[in-house]
């Protein structure tokens, strides 16, 4: 399961169209060069951009197929820690402003700013990844977070010693309580005797908890050191942190989250800890919405991706969940067909 300077609310829209985004206080990734014909994606990452190793690199993944499948031109522009809900806004009408169709905006925080801008280019696509927006022209790309945490917390209470299990949020959003919902109940479903301590790193428009992984270090250290032994955390690149805390305890699993942490280049080393992770296909949602603009059918409204569309999953980097694999199946039929039914809410 994420902010730019107050400067950039004085860059006008022509001048963050005149200069470049970076001297507005946005960092940005272009690709130029196009002619008039070529197909333009813009996207607007959250808290972290590209290189998150979680949330936007699995969004970031989609915009890569894309571009290379459409020969597409893309721009990315990331939000910054503490920017203003106009920064979202100007980062949005800069990409519709530019010709970009579509422009993705990663992350709940930017349904505002969707809400506001989307109506203004009724003939750009735009696209809003885990929020509601209710313009027409928007896809919202929605996900069962908490099926796939759900598998999580059964994997989690097979492999623990003593059913001392730990979850670390980024922000006590319901969003990420999604998350802790799920996952703590498929460890109680598994293991009625196991008990799951539940940490959030910041709280309400606080969104520093997603982007800090000396707090995602600092909480699951906390943890650890109190004999939890199987930590998932849901904190975007703090999550980081959580991995790195774990790989230093002998005997200690950590859960990634959004993308395969364990093949990520920045976390490689700790994979031989990272028992799995909740992979949330960002990924699919970018491509799709991309590609139905390319087939001049643009996706609309509300784009569940679930575990029965593998929306969400699990990974078996390592072949660390081999003993464990069929209950995890078993429990993935039983959500899949409706005989467990998954909570959102704690």
């Amino acid at each position: 399961m994420r902010r730019v300077s107050k400067i950039a609310v004085a860059c006008s829209v022509t001048a963050a169209l005149a200069f470049t985004a970076t001297a507005c206080g946005d960092s940005s990734t272009e690709d130029t060069g196009s002619d008039k014909d070529q197909m333009k994606i813009g996207m607007a990452y959250d808290v972290g951009g590209r290189g998150d190793n979680s949330f936007n690199d699995s969004a970031a993944r989609g915009l890569d197929k894309a571009k290379a499948e459409f020969d597409a031109e893309t721009k990315e522009l990331t939000a910054k820690s503490g920017e203003t809900p106009a920064d979202r806004e100007t980062r949005l009408q800069s990409l519709a402003e530019g010709g970009f169709n579509p422009v993705i905006a990663v992350g709940f925080a930017y349904k505002g700013a969707v809400d506001k801008i989307a109506p203004k280019y009724p003939d750009v696509s735009f696209g809003l990844v885990d929020s509601v927006a209710e313009a027409k022209n928007v896809a919202n790309i929605v996900f069962t977070e908490e099926q796939g945490s759900y598998l999580a917390g059964v994997a989690a209470a097979l492999k623990s010693k003593d059913g001392q299990i730990g979850f670390i949020g980024g922000v006590d959003l319901p969003l990420i309580k999604k998350f802790a919902a799920g996952f703590q109940q498929g460890v109680v479903d598994t293991n009625p005797k196991a008990k799951v301590q539940i940490q959030y790193l910041s709280t309400g428009s606080d969104l520093s908890g997603f982007g800090s992984p000396d707090k995602g270090k600092a909480a699951a250290k906390g943890m650890l050191d109190k004999g939890v032994d199987v930590i998932f955390a849901a904190a975007g690149g703090s999550g980081a942190g959580s991995i790195e805390a774990v790989a230093g305890k002998p005997g200690a699993w950590s859960i990634g989250v959004d993308s395969d942490q364990a093949k990520d280049p920045a976390l490689s080393k700790y994979a031989a800890t990272i028992l799995t992770s909740v992979v949330k296909n960002v990924d699919a949602g970018v491509y799709d919405l991309s590609k139905s603009v390319k087939d001049g059918k643009p996706l609309t409204g509300t784009q569940a991706y679930s575990l029965a569309k593998d929306g969400v999953s699990l990974t078996t980097t390592g072949d660390h969940l081999k003993d464990v694999q069929a209950k995890i199946d078993e429990a993935k039929q039983q959500i899949v067909d409706g005989t467990i039914k998954v909570k959102t809410t704690l």
